[in-house]
């Protein structure tokens, strides 16, 4: 069976102070899912777990983020996770930068 992309949700996040990458990158997975109730498999007749959840986070230091203490927020699906280069670090005058990250969550079914 082929895999087919059947959604794409967007999510940003950030750490105002802590420049902390995984906690922003937490907050971004959150605001792409929690805005909404993805019933794909049930549409197609599959079960939750055959969810493919491919997930891309953008940071200017993508190392940062701990991809091992991210996976607890998909509660089923086969996940997989991308860093890339990206986000945005936001200077401040006498503190470190605000991190902010970016995510991309693509859901597949094999059809």
């Amino acid at each position: 069976m082929p895999k087919t992309r059947l959604l794409t949700e967007f999510g940003m996040g950030s750490s105002l102070r802590r420049q902390d990458y995984t906690a922003a990158a937490r907050r971004a997975l959150q605001d792409a899912l929690w805005h909404n109730s993805i019933n794909l498999a049930e549409l197609f007749d599959q079960p939750k777990e055959a969810m493919i959840i491919e997930v891309e986070l953008a940071a200017q230091e993508p190392d940062k983020i701990e991809i091992d203490d991210l996976g607890d927020i998909f509660p089923y699906g086969q996940i997989s996770f991308t860093t890339h280069h990206g986000g945005l670090n936001i200077p401040r005058p006498d503190a470190p930068p605000t991190v902010i990250v970016n995510a991309a969550i693509n859901v597949s079914l094999d059809l």
